[in-house]
């Protein structure tokens, strides 16, 4: 039996393929996690191939089949509906087990026989007849899939406010690199915030400090590095230089209220994720800059 096995990871895409030859999953907000089982030995892997079984003791346990497996899938919390990372994190920093729950996706060895080179969806097949004829029930679920309009489903879980979408070709092995038949349509949350601060380059911004309005405090949200070329950081930059402090003033005691020097007359355009649980913004990126 094989030790930790790097990855297939899914090629980020602006629209969901559609076709007889494409199944389309929800993109679970979690960590992804590979469940090894060979008899009472129990692994579970991070996506760096970290053994974190200690932390995912109770999912390892629930997995309760006989022989050897290796199981591909994503370790989420289940909050408002949804599976939500911010709070994932929260109960991982407690050490808090009771609210996780395993979506398993791929199945890549079962007893003695390695299945990366058969067809996704027979492994999925397989995947599905090991949770069934073992009777795994929660917080252990199988990944279903829809087949069609993979956009359709997009749209569905983007009204729900999921992460968005997996879409896979039913006909493709499992390849420990990021591959074109796995892509993945990402939903996003966009809103305008302050700029508070900004940390420098050669020639222009590497960082945007980014604030929220609550009442009457400026409170931190994070950074956002990315989402400009080297024409938008240089303009950025000469914006911002006369009315707002860089880096160098914002300092860490300043970041819950309103940093000196600081201005809104500026606000930063910003797509992201979500919001972590130390109130910071998650997998940020910049559309734009503009006055108040």
């Amino acid at each position: 039996m094989p030790g930790f096995i790097s990855p297939q990871l899914a090629t980020l895409k602006m629209k969901a393929p559609s076709g007889a030859q494409w199944i389309h999953e929800v993109k679970y907000d979690g960590y992804r996690v590979q469940l090894h089982i060979d008899g009472d030995d129990r692994k579970a892997f991070t996506r760096n191939g970290h053994n974190w079984v200690n932390r995912f003791s109770v999912i390892a346990g629930a997995l309760n089949i006989p022989g050897q497996a290796i199981v591909d899938g994503e370790m989420v919390v289940i909050h408002g509906e949804r599976t939500n990372f911010s709070e994932l994190q929260a109960d991982l920093g407690r050490g808090d087990q009771d609210r996780l729950v395993y979506f398993a996706f791929d199945l890549l060895w079962l007893d003695g026989k390695d299945l990366r080179r058969m067809a996704q969806l027979a492994r999925k097949e397989l995947l599905k007849q090991l949770i069934d004829e073992n009777g795994l029930e929660a917080p252990i679920f199988y990944s279903e899939h829809h087949e069609g309009d993979g956009q359709a489903l997009f749209e569905a879980a983007s009204k729900l406010n999921y992460e968005g979408i997996v879409s896979k070709r039913v006909d493709a092995p499992y390849r420990s690199e990021r591959v074109e038949t796995w892509q993945k349509i990402k939903t996003v949350q966009r809103e305008k915030f302050p700029v508070v601060g900004f940390v420098k380059d050669p020639s222009g911004v590497a960082a945007l400090y980014l604030g929220k309005q609550e009442g009457k405090e400026l409170r931190y949200m994070g950074k956002v590095g990315t989402g400009w070329s080297r024409t938008k950081s240089a303009e950025t930059r000469k914006a911002l230089d006369t009315v707002v402090s860089p880096k160098q003033k914002l300092t860490s005691a300043s970041r819950n209220r309103r940093p000196p020097g600081s201005s809104r007359s500026f606000f930063a355009d910003v797509e992201y994720r979500d919001i972590t649980s130390e109130g910071l913004l998650r997998a940020s990126s910049f559309e734009g800059l503009s006055k108040k």
